[in-house]
């Protein structure tokens, strides 16, 4: 028995450029919100079809809301319209954003290291940003989400 040929993109989600980094978010990016703006994407850029055909494996697997990483799984064999239709995403719930691809790999746990060393290096930014305002609560949900990627699995 042969298994699904999935491909995996770490994708970073840039809010508003032209916004100053220390003030509050206005949209926080949860998977639904992602899941969300990337099949609207397909179904207007592709069609009923389009979307049909690449929901087969579409799933956004990990989204960290502080760092804003997300892991996207598609199929092989859609795994380009996939990364067009996300490359047009331009808002997620009225909020301008741009779609940054950091990795591209044929496995998880590729994608996985990928993600977790990008995470660490934007807290470690996020930290720099935030100085003094840092609250043991963002320390306690970035650990929940470092352990979280860590348990990615197929």
């Amino acid at each position: 028995m042969v298994g699904f040929k999935n491909r995996y993109m770490t994708l970073e989600v840039i809010l508003d450029p032209n916004k100053e980094l220390a003030k509050k978010d206005p949209v926080i990016i949860t998977t639904y919100n992602v899941t969300k703006a990337v099949k609207d994407s397909i179904l207007v850029n592709f069609g009923e079809c389009g979307l049909a055909s690449s929901l087969g494996s579409f799933q956004v697997k990990y989204v960290n809301e502080i760092t804003r990483v997300c892991i996207v799984r598609a199929s092989r064999e859609d795994h380009q319209k996939v990364w067009s239709a996300i490359t047009m995403v331009r808002s997620i719930a009225d909020c301008p954003v741009i779609f940054n691809l950091l990795d591209l790999s044929g496995s998880i746990r590729a994608c996985r290291t990928a993600a977790l060393k990008c995470d660490e290096l934007k807290f470690e930014q996020y930290k720099l940003v935030v100085g003094s305002n840092l609250s043991a609560q963002d320390t306690q949900k970035m650990q929940f989400y470092l352990d979280k990627i860590k348990g990615l699995e197929h």
